[in-house]
């Protein structure tokens, strides 16, 4: 906050940029906790403009997909997303991620969807 001379009122009422901080808040969390089982943390973006926001790597080859999302209301559009990538990867012959999640702030509980991807609060994260 104090780089961006920006108050608690400021980023309540900028929520583009508080979507950003809350971001890289998680990336920073996936990191820490994908380094500590020997994993490393990714970004994805391929040739037709499809992304996620963090992908985390272990040694033996598994990897998780995750979108972040400060708010409830993207879940659905995070999750499809997820769920377009998974499917394109495997039309292609590619490895599919192990796991697909949407990290959200605003999530009072983790859950599994009905299409497979699970739902995780970022208070739930931990080693």
């Amino acid at each position: 906050i104090a780089v961006l001379g920006a108050s608690h009122d400021d980023l309540l009422n900028d929520l583009h940029t508080f979507g950003f901080m809350f971001e890289a808040l998680c990336e920073r969390d996936l990191r820490i906790y994908a380094e500590s089982l020997g994993g490393e943390l990714y970004h994805y973006q391929d040739y037709k403009n499809r992304e996620i926001d963090a992908i985390v790597r272990l040694q033996d080859g598994r990897w998780g997909a995750f979108e972040i999302k400060l708010g409830a209301n993207a879940i659905d559009d995070a999750a499809r997303s997820l769920m377009e990538i998974r499917n394109a990867l495997e039309a292609e012959g590619a490895k599919t991620p192990d796991v697909l999640a949407v990290l959200c702030g605003l999530s009072n509980f983790a859950y599994r969807r009905e299409d497979g991807v699970y739902v995780v609060p970022i208070t739930a994260l931990g080693p």
